[in-house]
């Protein structure tokens, strides 16, 4: 029964919308990594939930889509700090 409650909270957590950001700017996973200065691969991993995004990486990619970090998240689905539809970077 422990482990059952334990595995449900480590558990880790997918982040689907850094990957349709991502998708939507029409982006590699490289080409973010580069913009966020993180490898492609550790990328690909915050994008399938294998590793937990520190927050400097949530912050970083909040400023590079013009978008807050609760909205990336899940945490509010207004995107509001969006000030138009390109990425902060491909500016």
């Amino acid at each position: 029964m422990f482990f059952l409650y334990f595995y449900s909270v480590m558990k880790m957590q997918k982040y689907p919308r850094i990957r349709d950001l991502r998708e939507d700017a029409d982006l590699t996973q490289q080409q973010i990594g580069d913009a966020i200065n993180v490898p492609q691969r550790t990328y690909a991993y915050y994008e399938s939930g294998q590793r937990m995004i520190p927050p400097h990486v949530l912050c970083a990619l909040a400023d590079y889509y013009g978008v807050s970090v609760d909205y990336i998240l899940g945490r509010t689905d207004s995107d509001c700090h969006r000030g138009d539809s390109a990425p902060t970077g491909a500016k």
